[in-house]
């Protein structure tokens, strides 16, 4: 069964990176990109997560919640600067160097998603 879930989670997290993908590439708008894209990569980070681990952390999406928190409270103190490290565009991207507290929302929007997904795919893991 954990061959099954693991299989399911990886095809989502390759699902979900390429949705964020093209998001990146060819979304400039004022909804998909900045709040569809922040609540995607809670989604993806879980995914990623269930590869590794498949069963047994069921707070998963509250440790990738507090985990993007304190990417994002990072940003408002622009670590990435404060680190000596702002000419490097991969971790000023990856990091991020803007603050915005609708992205905390956004998160806590991806998470809860997972989490419900979850649950329903337990539901539906336990009857098969």
């Amino acid at each position: 069964m954990q061959k099954k879930r693991r299989i399911f989670y990886g095809s989502l997290f390759l699902a979900v990176l390429i949705a964020e993908i093209l998001i990146g590439l060819f979304v400039n708008d004022a909804f998909v990109r900045p709040y569809v894209g922040d609540m995607l990569v809670t989604v993806l980070i879980c995914c990623f997560c269930r590869v590794l681990i498949p069963t047994g952390v069921a707070a998963l999406p509250v440790y990738v919640f507090l985990f993007a928190a304190a990417v994002e409270v990072g940003q408002y103190f622009d670590v990435v600067k404060l680190l000596g490290l702002a000419d490097n565009l991969l971790l000023s991207t990856v990091l991020g160097r803007t603050f915005s507290a609708l992205d905390l929302v956004c998160y806590g929007v991806g998470c809860l998603t997972f989490w419900g997904m979850e649950r329903l795919l337990c539901r539906h893991w336990s009857k098969t």
